[in-house]
């Protein structure tokens, strides 16, 4: 290459490292900005110290060995090379490399070096659990070693193994390559093809990896209670494990010990050649297919398949008990509930927990906040809400609550321009909230919080704040995507817009950030390097940005978290809070790990993943676990993005571990968490769905009908879509189950047996003392008792519910959407709620909360869909004093089909008029169906005036039988929705 083409490339190499240098110091820099705004700088210091010294130390450990090596193979070459065609060709390759040979093997081993540093700067977390673990203070069945050798020590050193091996690896190739170039091995001539210096250098190292393989079996013995081997595919040691692996690896150390000292003695003291080494290396290979293959799968085959439920049972109750130990099962309280009564009883009218079931669903009436209290067409509640609880007028209650933000992508095309994106519209304005089972105005829910000071449509909204917050303003929130600068004025003028004010001619008012939040950026220095990383020169010529600027960015309450507390996994349904007149966001940090012996390994993201799923909920990530502890509850300030951790399992040894890991002072004490805080901890879900998961299969506790699995149980689908095999989420309520003191707030569940859809049991969670608390309601075997699928489709295939049905999604065209199942014991039977929204044909239309459909017992026959809860338990309970024949609205077998009246298949006893009326229902009905499918609009008209006046026959010849009237109505006078308590 010419002089200019050398210089040229340098250039370029210059550039190019320059500015990768630029850009790691730029995020370095700003990174500790962020860190030394929330104080957790000694996180930053940290980790970085951490990550920079394990890539030194294995790097230059690596390097050193690859380069006393390289180097050796050299001094050991030969001083005079025979003469061969082999040795001429290689010449030339010895003149390039000889005189610069110190240069070629620094290049060697800083490459190595630095790949070998990249791997293990990511082991941080390895290498501080190593540091600052102890002891979990229980032992494995097999070893009778403390579980935390497993959980901290484990990991490290099997890396370091790892490290080891490819050391000796790299060493091997490196010096066979040297002692090939320079004469120590040839391919050609006469003579040994080896010298003896060469074949003691190459040999010793094969020897040092035969000892590390030793040492590999010695930790293979260990790895053996974390690995899948238990039948049925259970986690840890089998009976073939315990009584012929764990020998053969042991059998196998000491054959690998004597082959290493057998390598170095035969092939340089005795033999001096490389037969022998060659014979004791095959042997090894023989002995490890034979000793630690044939042999096992021999006994796996001949001892235990013929007799596996007997074999395995002793590491079956291993492996169920480790479980249920790792993920906090061990405790849960198991109860009987015979669930027998299947008539609703007098008092469910007036039972406190069949009136406080929640009817407003999370993720259906997003939309209805949005519209009624957005105001702006920027504001955005999110795809769903969260429930809480609150003490308002000395009565606690559920609430559904979400936070007023702004969406930037709903920001028109003139708002979108980089002034008002990142320096006006740099907030949300308060936490709207709304009772659990309070439903106004034609459906929709009552609001009693968060009002931007515009009037309210009477009866829709409370008249004053029922839960006050001293600071309104969300900065950091869920939908705060980007980076803000705030701070600033405009010529002594506010300039973020703050909320929007009816009679203010300009739109809104206006505000200036006053708080600590953000990092300040009113020098040049800081203005430029932002401008450097967000690729935006505005940071330095605008005039938005001044001396008094400050900038927010990672504002994301979940990412925020998890940049502080990166070896936590965050839960990933963060819930805002009011404590203390601010708004806080509360979220769940869980310590997991994959090494806990004999405890079966799950997939995160895949336990997790329901219906809610992306829809207001983060997947977690595909982390392999089979420990989990919920240890800290985190809170992220929505005004000033105040970060902090709260410890809430004071016994979990690996949350001790990383405190001391980061000077002791990471975690703020369990006793030091502000009640009002720990007055709003809830069970999270992410944990309670693998939790449930989990019992489905490890309720079982005897290993021998766990082993036969005919007591498994599954998680159901979504009812209203069972085909789409999403799971149903879990639900929270404010109840008191069978069993429990007192009502709590409390995450629930119903499971089905496996491959069948009634109900099996009922599983609930919440916390007893701060303590976290699993319970579950187990039903009789072979219950009569339908599942949530099964429910229901029994209500909605009711002839007089699927007729009013068909008149709400008939109505202008509107879809009937269904809320969440909710299943709930109560007077020893089972009461199902399922709340009915509507939304209509017209453009923006919201989902409307119209009727409630509920059922009792078996689930199909007593059945009613009623304007209010309310309504719907005084129906239920007339039903059950009646007889469901009397209902109208019920159905009791699988020919509920053919029978509006809701009995089945015709009763042979009824009135001549009253099996006309229904007879000529059913006819309307499908003509109804027929001319919706024809799109036949003027057909489909005239087919709705018949079916509203077959309905009216039915009703009448129902009164004329002395029966009850369904609570059905005919499309003309269905009643609106009117303000009910429940």
């Amino acid at each position: 290459m010419s002089r200019r083409g050398r210089v040229t490339v340098g250039v370029l190499a210059g550039v190019f490292l320059l500015f990768t240098l630029l850009g790691w110091g730029i995020d370095a820099y700003t990174d500790w900005l962020w860190f030394d705004e929330v104080d957790y700088t000694g996180v930053y210091t940290g980790k970085l110290v951490t990550r920079l010294v394990l890539f030194l130390a294995i790097g230059l450990a690596m390097a050193l060995v690859v380069a006393v090596n390289l180097f050796l193979a050299y001094r050991l070459r030969p001083l005079l090379r025979p003469h061969s065609a082999e040795q001429a060709t290689l010449e030339r390759y010895r003149m390039v490399i000889q005189p610069r040979l110190g240069f070629w093997i620094a290049i060697a081993s800083i490459v190595v070096g630095f790949f070998a540093g990249l791997s293990a700067q990511s082991r941080w977390k390895d290498w501080l659990l190593f540091r600052n673990g102890g002891s979990f203070g229980v032992r494995d069945p097999q070893f009778k070693v403390d579980v935390g050798f497993y959980i901290f020590d484990y990991p490290f050193w099997r890396y370091l193994l790892g490290v080891g091996f490819t050391a000796v690896v790299l060493s091997v190739i490196g010096a066979l390559a040297v002692h090939y170039v320079f004469g120590g091995v040839r391919l050609q001539g006469v003579g040994d093809r080896m010298t003896a210096a060469a074949r003691a250098h190459l040999t010793t190292l094969v020897a040092f990896f035969v000892l590390l393989k030793a040492v590999a079996y010695v930790l293979d013995r260990r790895a053996l209670l974390l690995e899948q081997h238990v039948s049925p595919g259970l986690y840890g040691a089998g009976y073939t494990d315990v009584n012929a692996l764990l020998p053969a690896k042991e059998i196998l150390a000491y054959i690998s010990i004597v082959v290493a000292v057998a390598i170095i003695v035969f092939s340089n003291a005795v033999m001096r050649n490389l037969v022998w080494p060659g014979v004791s290396l095959a042997l090894l290979a023989i002995s490890a297919v034979a000793i630690g293959g044939i042999y096992p799968l021999a006994v796996q085959n001949f001892q235990v398949q013929p007799s596996l439920a007997d074999k395995e049972a002793p590491y079956i109750a291993r492996s169920i008990a480790a479980t249920r130990e790792a993920f906090g099962l061990q405790s849960t309280e198991v109860k009987p509930y015979p669930a027998s009564n299947t008539v609703p009883p007098d008092t469910l009218s007036s039972d406190t927990n069949a009136q406080n079931v929640r009817l407003i669903d999370p993720q259906l009436v997003s939309e209805a906040f949005t519209q009624q209290q957005q105001v702006r067409g920027f504001y955005d509640f999110g795809p769903k809400l969260d429930v809480d609880r609150y003490t308002v007028n000395n009565s606690t209650r559920d609430y559904v609550v979400g936070v007023r933000e702004v969406n930037d992508d709903e920001l028109t095309t003139q708002q979108q321009n980089w002034i008002n994106r990142h320096t006006v519209f740099t907030h949300g304005y308060g936490l709207v909230a709304a009772p659990a089972n309070d439903v106004v105005c034609g459906g929709l829910p009552y609001f009693v919080s968060g009002f931007l000071g515009e009037d309210q449509q009477p009866g829709c909204a409370s008249d004053t704040e029922q839960i006050s917050v001293k600071q309104p303003r969300i900065y950091y929130g869920e939908q705060s995507t980007e980076y803000a600068i705030v701070g600033q004025q405009n010529k002594n003028k506010n300039v973020e817009f703050d909320r929007p004010q009816p009679n203010n001619n300009n739109g809104g008012e206006r505000f200036t950030y006053d708080g600590q939040g953000g990092v300040p950026i009113g020098s040049m220095l800081r203005r430029l390097v932002f401008a450097i990383k967000n690729t935006e020169s505005n940071f330095v010529l605008s005039d938005a940005v001044n001396s008094k600027s400050r900038l927010m960015y990672v504002r994301e309450p979940r990412a925020r978290v998890e940049k502080v507390a990166p070896f936590l996994t965050i839960d990933g349904d963060p819930y805002p809070a009011v404590v203390d007149g601010r708004i806080v966001w509360i979220l769940d940090g869980y310590t997991t790990s994959a090494t806990y012996p004999y405890s079966q390994r799950i997939n995160l993201q895949q336990e997790t993943v329901d219906e809610l799923t992306n829809q207001g909920t983060f997947a977690l990530a595909r982390d392999n676990v089979n420990y989990m502890r919920n240890s800290v509850k985190a809170t992220v300030d929505a005004y000033d993005g105040t970060v902090k951790l709260y410890e809430f399992d004071d016994k979990d040894p690996i949350l001790k571990a990383w405190n001391k890991a980061f000077g002791g002072d990471l975690i703020i004490p369990k006793a030091d968490t502000p009640p009002e805080l720990a007055q709003h901890f809830r069970y999270p879900a992410d944990l309670f769905k693998v939790q449930r998961n989990l019992l489905a299969r490890f309720h079982v506790t005897n290993a021998a009908e766990f082993f036969s699995g005919q007591d498994f149980w599954q998680v159901p689908n979504t009812p209203d879509n069972p085909d789409s095999r999403s799971k149903q989420p879990p639900f929270y309520l404010n109840v008191q189950l069978p069993g429990q003191d007192e009502p709590r707030f409390q995450l629930t569940s119903a499971v089905t047996p496996n491959n069948r859809d009634n109900l099996a049991a009922l599983i609930s969670a919440s916390y007893v003392n701060d303590e976290p608390k699993l319970e579950v309601l187990e039903l009789p075997d072979q219950t009569a008792i339908q599942g949530p699928v099964q429910v229901h489709q029994r209500m909605t295939n009711n002839a007089s519910v699927r007729s009013e049905l068909t008149l709400l999604s008939n109505s202008n065209q509107s879809q009937v959407l269904f809320g969440n199942l909710i299943s709930l014991p109560v007077g020893e039977g089972m009461l199902y709620v399922e709340p009915v929204y509507v939304r209509s044909g017209q453009e923006n239309a919201v989902p409307l909360l119209q009727k409630v459909l509920m059922s009792y017992g078996d689930g199909g026959t007593y059945v009613v869909l009623a304007d209010n809860l309310k309504q719907g338990l005084e129906q239920l309970v007339q039903q059950g004093e009646n007889g469901p024949s009397s209902s109208g609205g019920t159905s009791s077998d699988n020919n509920q089909d053919q029978n509006p009246s809701g009995g089945g298949s015709p009763p042979t006893n009824l009135p001549n008029q009253l099996s006309d009326a229904a007879a000529q229902l059913d006819q309307a009905i499908a003509d109804v169906r027929a001319a919706q499918e024809s799109g036949d609009f003027a057909r489909y008209g005239d087919a709705l005036q018949k079916l509203d006046q077959a309905m009216t026959n039915f009703q009448n010849a129902q009164k004329a039988a002395g029966i009850t009237p369904s609570p059905t109505t005919g499309a003309s006078s269905a009643p609106a929705p009117t303000p009910s308590g429940g």
